[in-house]
């Protein structure tokens, strides 16, 4: 007997019922406790994750440089050269510049009764708060510098792996090998980049506020800051997933809106403790630069004071971006390590 053909309404309905049945299967491999609509109840959504304490974390990530010292010591070395090739250094006279500031407002305010180390701390948080190695810039250079530091990331996330999966590779291998997701880490850049914006526009309302005297009325500048505080939490909660992006798009084969759901998934229940791992990140980096910086300009101030032959050589400048390649590869290895750690957690369960 002859199969009578199927009809336009059974044929739909069975293509749509497959269909649905596959979005949600798809959508099950994700953890996602919160429904549109529905309460959410702590239980719900709190995840327990087993790591070592901040302070703990700081030093095994120092501890995975320092034993590596052989392939990340030639990493900051071509790093800085190539950035002197491609990019440049801060301007002597910028630095120079910020010195003489300072001097002033210790003649002006504090009655000259600074000392040199205070004023070598005060020249330092001026350079890093107005973006030393970045100001001044032409396009060029940044897309160079962008390109530089993406490389600096992609090739020190590979050497952790490696390193922790119990390899022995050279910085050549490293150089060849890492770079493949590239274009990759490059869109989850954007991604990063655009999940900022909050924070942009609420800068440039601040500085239109400030202008026009609209934050000197009490009530405006409180709905001011409860708009701002919104705004720095909204993107806060978007970088978080992001910045675990940035290191899973890092492995062979895996596409960037994949890392970017993979990584969600990850930090869900987990987002709050993320968060602090970042803070602290910012906090270490910063006595990186204190420890680092502040001996080497306190010794440039007195080399160019009794030799001043000396003048005019950007000393400062090249520990400036040695400082900062080093803080770039700290932080890398530092999140790649957080990040294997919620893994190897989940993946033990």
């Amino acid at each position: 007997m002859a199969k009578k053909p199927s009809s336009f309404k059974s044929d739909f309905k069975s293509a749509y019922t497959s269909a649905r049945s596959k979005k949600w299967a798809k959508k099950s491999q994700h953890f996602r406790p919160h429904k549109s609509f529905h309460r959410s109840y702590r239980e719900d959504y709190q995840r327990e994750l087993a790591v070592p304490g901040l302070l703990s974390h700081a030093v095994n990530t120092f501890k995975t440089i320092f034993k590596n010292w052989k392939i990340f010591l030639p990493l900051i070395i071509l790093a800085v050269i190539f950035n002197i090739l491609l990019v440049g250094l801060m301007n002597e006279d910028t630095y120079t510049a910020f010195q003489d500031a300072v001097e002033e407002t210790n003649q002006n305010y504090a009655g000259g009764s600074l000392g040199n180390f205070a004023k070598a701390g005060l020249t330092l948080m001026s350079v890093v708060a107005t973006g030393g190695l970045s100001s001044g810039l032409t396009e060029t250079q940044v897309i160079f510098l962008t390109i530089i530091f993406l490389i600096i990331w992609l090739v020190t996330v590979y050497i952790v792996r490696h390193y922790l999966a119990g390899h022995k590779i050279k910085l050549r291998d490293a150089l060849y090998n890492a770079l493949t997701p590239l274009l990759s880490t490059l869109v989850v850049l954007i991604v990063f980049l655009i999940q900022l914006l909050p924070v942009v526009f609420t800068v440039i309302i601040y500085s239109a506020a400030v202008q026009t005297v609209f934050l000197s009325t009490p009530f405006y500048a409180l709905v001011f800051f409860i708009f701002a505080s919104l705004m720095i939490l909204l993107s806060l909660y978007l970088i978080s997933s992001t910045a675990m992006a940035l290191v899973a798009v890092t492995a062979p084969g895996l596409y960037p809106m994949k890392a970017l759901s993979s990584a969600s998934d990850l930090i869900m229940g987990r987002r709050i403790k993320l968060i602090i791992r970042i803070l602290f990140l910012i906090f270490v980096v910063a006595i990186v630069y204190v420890v680092f910086m502040l001996p080497l300009i306190l010794l440039d101030m007195w080399a160019k004071s009794t030799f001043s032959w000396l003048e005019g050589i950007p000393f400062v400048s090249v520990y400036l971006l040695i400082a900062t390649v080093f803080a770039f590869i700290y932080s890398a290895t530092y999140l790649y390590l957080y990040y294997r750690r919620m893994l190897n957690y989940d993946n033990q369960k």
